[in-house]
């Protein structure tokens, strides 16, 4: 995709005059920085919950404690996400950016002062911290890619940051039983290997929160897209939170991909949270292979994620390709549900791997979709918000599986997972798909589309309502 020149104009009507807009190299570079220090973030929620049975016995707690080491990222996430999306619209994307980096570094060196059996109260603290940072995180993807991707790539863009909170959490399953085996015959060695690990993670946070000091900007010089440009000329101090985010609830379908998001999401994390578990009961002694199991559903699902994007930017069939990717992920959780007991593990790889690919593909869709059907609103406010509700359904999800679980063994969880995921199938095939970004990047406007300010002076609005009817006659 070939950027148009800073100095050129957008084509559009005869006589019309339109933003001009261009493509930024360094949208690469602040795109590749996310990415790392969300993989970094995510590897940091569920590199307990892996090597849970490790940790327990380390620390002499319960499965719960450990449990709860990945559900406080969840437990954060709800009550700091409305300051956190006020920040990022209010304050932009470079402060959200060091605040979310930063505090991931922060967490990263407390934990490494809890190598001590008696100090698990410590590593709790630094999992609390790098919890708040994740609020300043996983709204980020659709953001970035409006912000500084073209309409031709956004959708590939917003999948590729939220493919570096899988990968890490791919990474998460697979480094943590190798680099902390279970050793608990011999608890220094334990202890070192826990050591080595949590070191190791804050060094690599120490050096990615220095690039997104160094590098990390607010936005391009030029809008990449005319939906970016039509945004832009609404004055950030007149921007109205609490009426954007009364806009989204009134949005039925919002709220309807709220619900299936965080069903579809929450399941997944209650799946990742208790995999070992889940494991362990029908295959003992294979911590190991848990984690590549692990690794397995998260690299088949950032293919799909990229996969995913791809066939977004091609087609735009946002409600279409959702709700395909539902059922498949629906269809793939009965099947790893009833193959999990046959005995033969092989076989948990290829269902895991058959899950991951639709349940994590499904990730980025949720994100596209909803800046699509609430445009012209915040992408920070509407991802914000679905990752609130996944934050939320995953602690109710992971507790109530936890439980079936424990008493009645891993099929009893999973069917009731199967049930809501099921549910969120209905609910997403009644929602309406109105594409109001898209119509605005190929120049077709509604007088329903309007910006959010809370009282715009004349001389604003006859500029927004100009540049608007000159879009609406660029479509005739």
């Amino acid at each position: 995709l070939l950027p148009t020149g800073p100095g050129e104009e957008t084509p559009g009507a005869e006589g019309s005059r339109v933003p001009q807009t261009a493509l930024s190299a360094r949208r690469f570079v602040v795109l590749l920085i996310f990415s790392l220090y969300s993989l970094v973030n995510a590897f940091q929620w569920i590199q307990y919950s892996i090597i849970s049975n490790v940790f327990e016995g380390f620390y002499g707690v319960s499965s719960l404690h450990i449990d709860w080491l990945s559900m406080v990222y969840m437990l954060a996430y709800v009550p700091l996400i409305f300051p956190a999306t006020w920040l990022l619209d209010t304050r932009g994307l470079r402060l959200t950016a060091l605040l979310g980096s930063g505090l991931n570094c922060l967490g990263a060196w407390i934990k490494c002062a809890s190598v001590q059996q008696h100090l698990f109260w410590v590593t709790m603290l630094g999992q609390c911290l790098c919890s708040v940072a994740q609020v300043f995180i996983l709204g980020l993807p659709s953001r970035i890619a409006s912000v500084w991707f073209g309409p031709k790539e956004v959708s590939t863009a917003c999948a590729t940051g939220v493919l570096g909170n899988q990968l890490g959490t791919a990474v998460g399953f697979l480094l943590p039983p190798v680099l902390v085996p279970n050793t608990q015959n011999d608890t220094d060695l334990l202890a070192c290997n826990i050591s080595t690990m949590f070191y190791g993670t804050s060094s690599i946070a120490t050096f990615l929160c220095l690039l997104t000091v160094i590098a990390f900007k607010e936005k391009p010089q030029y809008p990449p897209s005319q939906a970016q440009a039509v945004l832009q000329k609404s004055p950030c101090a007149e921007y109205s939170y609490k009426k954007s985010i009364r806009n989204l609830f009134k949005n039925i379908s919002f709220v309807l991909l709220l619900i299936t998001y965080g069903i579809i999401t929450g399941a997944f994390y209650s799946v990742s949270t208790l995999l070992n578990q889940m494991i362990l009961t029908y295959y003992k002694g294979e911590e190991i292979n848990a984690g590549r199991i692990g690794l397995t559903l998260v690299v088949a699902g950032m293919v799909g994620s990229i996969l995913c994007g791809l066939w977004l930017d091609h087609t735009k069939t946002y409600k279409q390709t959702t709700l395909i990717v539902y059922i498949l992920s629906f269809l793939g959780m009965v099947v790893f549900t009833f193959t999990l007991d046959l005995g033969y593990i092989i076989v948990v790889f290829v269902t895991g791997g058959i899950l991951g690919f639709f349940m994590t593909g499904y990730l980025p869709l949720g994100f596209e979709f909803a800046v699509e059907i609430t445009y012209p609103e915040s992408e920070g406010t509407s991802s914000g918000l679905l990752n609130a509700s996944a934050q939320i359904f995953g602690i109710l999800f992971t507790l109530a599986q936890g439980k079936l679980t424990s008493d009645y063994g891993p099929k009893a969880g999973n069917i009731f997972l199967c049930i809501w995921m099921f549910l969120g199938i209905i609910l997403t095939a009644l929602i309406k798909s109105d594409l109001k970004r898209h119509n605005i990047n190929i120049g077709i406007t509604n007088g329903d589309i309007k910006a959010v300010p809370v009282e715009d002076s004349p001389t604003d609005q006859e500029s927004k309502t100009m540049m608007m009817s000159k879009q609406s006659e660029s479509a005739i």
